[in-house]
């Protein structure tokens, strides 16, 4: 006990009843609830009563272990899942299923799903999103929305013929069974007399009913978690179920553990500020005391460039005080990696993608890098196999490796020997499908060579999304085709930027280049910055976090834009990234960013507002104005400079000369064309960062 504070102890002394333990960020909720177990254990409850439910693995195996090492103690410590096939195995039989049931993965199940419906590959997602998040809400077939109701029904007919279950009918089947089945449920009710859940807030319905079943003739209860990190609604979890607990256990007892053992007090009371803007929630007051700190610093860039580059400068610096694996970048969305291992690989600084994939070994940068090189080459065989059945073409396996045979044994470059059995069917043989395949592809081929000579670089990026149908091949997976989509439009932003940069810019010399930074990556050794999404973040603790981005309709996320409940997330999303700074925390954001295939004005994100003045450090060039745009110093332009209008984007300007209202420039835009008159005073144009 002497290694806790008065609220830990408090929250571990307790033994009976409901408990809430609000445990903030970085308070020692690990420490609480594994004390808590050794609690029980010294007071002689046997391990076999004690039920510890996680949300990961990594947590789960943290969990015992701990217990093993100070009481030598095997607890069950498992997630929901896991609980859910142990208590299935044993008792799933009065369900109609036998005990050796087979736990279908997601490949499995999309296939078992195809045998039930003749749908494209794009409903088949749909539908079994559809079913899955049924499942999550405890919604049997015959309740389902009527568009997949019967397909429903036929895919868990089907999985009880195959003797099978998939990933979410371990959540619901197991509820199904102890709300169905009295017997069982006093046996499992009876079985773990003392349970403990964390992460309460993240809990779907499924998880929250099968703990609120078994929990409900001792009540012996111990919830922890903090509403103010629920971050993952998009998966089910309803935040809701951790501000109801004490309308579901009355009586209940809540603790706040406040003391925060890894930030400094300004990252602190600046997190706290902007929390406080939500609704929902339990009120607490983050304190440390490990001292004020330095303040959180503010960088507003003119443009993403300037954004990285500042970071990644910044970094140079924080990494003479500070480990590099003690130092991490995040970001909303994906897409936001591309510019920042830019900046990192032109200074040779080490970086790792956490839970996620380096911006130039994703599938959808792969694929469109492959379709520009087959612009290039007839020979690349690599890039032909990569791209022949984007979108599928009718070409299967056996078919093209006898086409690559064949154009080998006949020594012609693979791209030149399918035009050739085209024109001479006796050549090769295919069926009317795979020559109307291969036939689009070829002349898919010809016609992005045919215009790039005429595109910007850019532009022949957007041309090969247009022709090849690519966005239509993305929506097969709408888990992912938002993410996706936004990583075509970071790639065409960096074909824009290079290009502006580039002495002499060609797509081979823009090839060469991404090929490189992609040897790079592959040879980068630890230590290393780390990268990722603010998601990815949750868990984790840094010396020196950088939380980029931070402007409207990026964060928050422009998908929440209508929706109070999703700001409140965004929020929520954008505190999690905060207190994981222990140290040192940058807030930045940029005036102009690169987005759906244009150079778009940005608004500075409210989130920034809602932190007091008192707590934040401006390192901006310009006074800091977070209600408009930050004030550019005054410049004129000469023809040649690229500048940025807010409407119209990145242009060059043509001329500059007085007019009637003063300074006025002719600028070209390639989006728009040229515009002959804009007064300086008026347009507001800024300078393109060299």
């Amino acid at each position: 006990m002497s290694q806790l504070n008065p609220q830990q102890e408090i929250a571990v002394q307790h033994v009976e009843g409901p408990l809430l333990v609000l445990a903030g960020a970085g308070s020692g909720k690990t420490r609480v609830v594994t004390h808590r177990i050794a609690r029980l254990l010294d007071l002689g409850v046997p391990a076999t009563d004690i039920l510890a439910v996680t949300f990961t693995n990594k947590a789960a195996d943290e969990m015992r272990t701990r217990i093993r090492t100070q009481k030598n103690a095997q607890v069950l410590a498992c997630t929901f899942h896991s609980l859910g096939a142990r208590i299935l195995r044993e008792s799933i039989g009065v369900l109609g299923y036998s005990h050796d049931f087979a736990i279908y993965d997601e490949e499995d199940s999309e296939k078992l799903l195809k045998s039930c419906v003749d749908r494209g590959k794009e409903d088949m997602r749909a539908i079994r999103h559809a079913i899955s998040v049924a499942k999550n809400d405890l919604i049997p077939p015959e309740k389902a929305d009527r568009e997949f109701a019967d397909i429903y029904q036929l895919y868990q007919r089907k999985l009880r013929e195959c003797n099978a279950l998939d990933f979410d009918d371990l959540l619901y089947l197991t509820v199904k069974l102890l709300q169905e089945h009295p017997d069982v449920r006093a046996f499992y009710q009876k079985k773990w007399r003392f349970i403990l859940i964390d992460e309460y807030q993240d809990t779907n319905l499924a998880q929250y009913t099968m703990a609120k079943i078994l929990v409900d003739a001792h009540q012996n209860i111990f919830a922890v978690g903090d509403p103010d990190q629920s971050i993952y609604s998009w998966r089910g979890a309803r935040y809701q179920n951790i501000l109801n607990f004490e309308r579901d256990f009355p009586g209940a007892k809540v603790v706040t553990l406040d003391q925060n053992y890894r930030s400094t007090n300004l990252i602190l009371k600046g997190a706290n500020a902007l929390i406080q803007h939500n609704g929902d929630r339990y009120d607490k007051q983050l304190w440390s005391a490990l001292g004020e700190g330095a303040p959180i610093a503010v960088y507003v860039a003119q443009n993403e460039k300037q954004e990285a580059e500042f970071v990644a400068n910044r970094i140079l610096k924080e990494g003479l005080d500070y480990p590099l694996n003690e130092i991490a970048i995040f970001y909303r969305t994906n897409a936001q990696s591309r510019i920042f291992e830019d900046a990192l690989l032109s200074r040779k600084l080490a970086y790792q993608i956490v839970g996620g994939v380096s911006f130039y070994q994703r599938r959808e940068i792969k694929d469109i890098l492959a379709y520009l090189k087959m612009v290039v080459s007839n020979t690349d065989l690599i890039s032909f196999l990569r791209t022949i059945n984007l979108p599928r073409r009718g070409l299967g396996a056996s078919t093209l490796e006898k086409l690559v045979e064949e154009a080998a044994a006949k020594n012609m470059p693979i791209f030149v020997f399918c035009e050739e059995a085209l024109d001479h069917p006796a050549l090769f043989k295919l069926g009317a499908k795979q020559r109307d395949g291969l036939k689009n592809y070829v002349r898919t081929i010809h016609e992005l060579r045919a215009k790039r000579a005429s595109l910007p670089l850019h532009a022949l990026i957007s041309e090969v999304i247009s022709t090849t149908g690519y966005l239509a091949f993305l929506k097969e997976d709408p888990d992912t085709e938002q993410d996706r989509k936004e990583n075509t439009d970071a790639l065409m932003g960096k074909a824009a930027e290079w290009e502006q940069e580039a002495e002499n810019p060609s797509l081979l010399k823009f090839l060469e280049e991404l090929s490189l930074r992609a040897n790079l990556e592959a040879n980068s050794f630890v230590p290393t910055v780390k990268l990722m999404t603010l998601h990815n973040s949750k868990g984790l603790e840094f010396d020196v976090v950088f939380l980029a981005g931070l402007e409207e309709d990026l964060l928050p996320h422009i998908n929440a834009k209508d929706d109070p409940k999703a700001i409140e997330e965004e929020r929520r999303l954008c505190y999690v990234g905060m207190t994981r700074a222990k140290r040192k925390l940058y807030l930045c954001s940029t005036t102009y960013r690169y987005m759906w295939g244009t150079s778009r004005f940005m608004r500075p994100s409210r989130f920034l507002k809602e932190i007091p003045a008192a707590f934040l450090d401006n390192l901006s060039t310009a006074t800091l104005r977070l209600d408009t745009p930050m004030e550019a110093e005054s410049a004129s332009f000469a023809p040649g400079d690229q500048v940025v209008h807010q409407e119209f984007g990145l242009g060059t300007v043509q001329k500059a000369y007085e007019g009637s209202f003063g300074l006025t420039y002719e600028v070209l835009f390639p989006d728009v064309g040229t515009k002959r008159t804009l007064v300086a005073k008026y347009a507001k144009l800024q300078a393109y960062p060299s």
